[in-house]
């Protein structure tokens, strides 16, 4: 039998603890944000899943969620409130509420936050190719993601270097309002 994994309540939510099976809800678990930045939700705590990586953003208008990148394997992305703006291989395509893009291994892509009010968007990966690889992926210009902030100056494939700039997250309780 897999045992259930233990929750831990931290003064920043709750924080999944070991490999086990649980149910958190997004609520209640711990959000990572800055003023400036998306508010992530951590929904995989201290133990970093390895087949498949799954998290839940808030975007505001006008914020990436990341820097323009590609990664070795596939991901996903759904959107389950408001508006977004997907850049994928320098074209710019509007994202609504319940749209689904598929983003195969190796395609350049970043999501912005559009609309005039939050949007919630699911993402999932596979971590087949990913995962203490040094050819996970990485971050190339980008002249369409730059006119959003959202591309590097100099193309690398170093996680530290590409968001040098940004403003680091810190872990907190959710905040009433980031979900409908």
């Amino acid at each position: 039998m897999i045992p259930e994994a233990r929750l831990e309540q931290t003064e920043e939510g709750l924080v999944p603890q070991g490999d086990g099976w649980y149910v958190l809800n997004a609520r209640d678990a711990q959000w990572w944000y800055t003023d400036g930045r998306p508010a992530f939700c951590n929904l995989e705590g201290r133990a970093v899943f390895d087949q498949l990586g799954f998290n839940m953003s808030v975007l505001w208008p006008g914020q990436p969620l990341s820097q323009y990148h590609w990664e070795a394997d596939q991901e996903g992305f759904f959107v389950v409130a408001g508006e977004a703006l997907l850049i994928v291989e320098e074209q710019e395509r509007p994202l609504k509420q319940w749209d689904y893009f598929h983003c195969p291994k190796r395609c350049n892509h970043v999501l912005i936050g559009a609309g005039d009010g939050p949007c919630v968007l699911i993402a999932v990966g596979a971590r087949i190719d990913s995962v203490d690889n040094p050819d996970w992926g990485g971050y190339p210009v980008s002249e369409a993601a730059a006119r959003h902030g959202a591309s590097v100056e100099e193309e690398t494939s170093v996680p530290d270097e590409a968001y040098a700039p940004w403003v680091k997250r810190t872990p907190m309780r959710y905040r009433d309002g980031w979900l409908p």
